[in-house]
């Protein structure tokens, strides 16, 4: 949806995918075959869909505009405000051919106003323009929901644009898969900045280059509030906060996420748990804080000692041929079948290919 010659929104093509998409999932809820009488019931009677977006990140990028800053939030507010006027007016015109979801037909003339005025009296419709409230007064609406934002964590990556509406993580990081691997992902829109811009410094990326961890949990809170704001069902976000972030300071998130009118809200502080899907180097989620932990306790001798054997070689951890596998700490990394493989827990480090 960019356009990356003059670095704005095109705004007529997110106009056009969004009919094409709107009309794509209400078909869906006719072709999917239902196991349980009960479930047909409810998916055929409130035709409720979820259009989506995957690499809201690369889009402002491409506009390079600040992800969490004023201008980034103007320009969010305005792509999910025509995504979601759009959508509206599609499932109308939708209900013009095939009729309103069944939730919101009544047994008489009557009954159906009753039914459909209360339907644009709701909290989420009162911020859609008059004409559009009207002709669902007057014709219906094919489904009671229109909008959803799912995480596409796993289809993001496969493609290579940032997920959901999130930020990235960061251009360079670790990724720990199912199989206890960790696989270093480089952000393609980074190396696309730089072929076309060979003077670039690659440590020195522009400011609209922000990370996720670089972004205050705040920041993350607002672009989220604001999202939602167009957003008729849930969305999927995570408020990424720094190591040592209080008990008192993630409330304080929860609270700017309630009165911001979000309907849920995931934060996560970075390093809270033992092992995280996504770390900035391969070290990270490591042995060494536990094993700073145990030196803590002088009364296990044994495992002190310990500590201070390991501490006393030059141990290399890492995926290259040779150093000591990071995932099970006791395998040699060696190049087997074109990848770097542990010679103990055979997790595939690196490949060749």
């Amino acid at each position: 949806m960019a356009d990356k010659e003059t670095k704005t929104v095109n705004f007529d093509k997110l106009k056009r995918t969004v009919e094409i998409g709107t009309r794509m999932q209400d078909n869906v809820i006719d072709a999917t075959p239902y196991f349980l009488e009960e479930n047909k019931k409810q998916a055929l009677g409130e035709r409720r869909v979820g259009l989506g977006v995957m690499g809201l990140h690369d889009l402002l990028i491409y506009c390079e505009t600040e992800y969490g800053s004023e201008e980034g939030n103007k320009l969010v507010d305005e792509v999910f405000q025509t995504i979601a006027e759009t959508a509206y007016r599609t499932s109308v015109e939708i209900a013009k051919e095939k009729g309103s979801f069944p939730f919101l037909v009544g047994e008489n003339e009557v009954e159906t106003n009753r039914l459909r005025n209360a339907f644009t009296n709701t909290g989420f419709m009162k911020k859609m323009p008059e004409n559009v409230k009207k002709d669902i007064e007057e014709y219906g609406i094919r489904n009671s929901h229109l909008l959803t934002v799912a995480p596409t964590g796993s289809t993001g990556t496969m493609v290579g644009v940032s997920t959901g509406l999130e930020p990235y993580f960061s251009f360079s990081y670790f990724r720990s898969g199912r199989l206890g691997k960790f696989i270093e992902v480089k952000a393609d829109i980074v190396q696309e900045y730089l072929d076309a811009n060979p003077g670039a410094d690659p440590n020195n990326l522009p400011h609209w280059f922000v990370s996720a961890m670089e972004l205050s949990p705040e920041a993350h809170a607002d672009v989220q509030c604001i999202i939602q704001k167009w957003i008729d069902s849930s969305i999927s976000k995570t408020v990424n906060a720094p190591k040592g972030y209080t008990v008192e300071q993630v409330k304080k998130v929860y609270e700017r996420l309630y009165k911001g009118g979000a309907k849920g809200g995931t934060v996560y502080v970075d390093g809270s748990r033992d092992a995280q899907v996504l770390t900035l180097k391969a070290e990270e989620n490591s042995f060494e804080e536990q094993l700073e932990l145990l030196e803590e306790e002088p009364k296990k001798v044994v495992l002190v000692d310990t500590i201070q054997d390991l501490r006393s070689t030059s141990v290399t951890i890492g995926s290259e041929v040779g150093n000591t596998c990071p995932v099970c700490r006791k395998g040699t990394v060696e190049e087997i079948g074109g990848c770097n493989t542990c010679t103990n827990c055979n997790a595939q480090l690196k490949c060749g290919l």
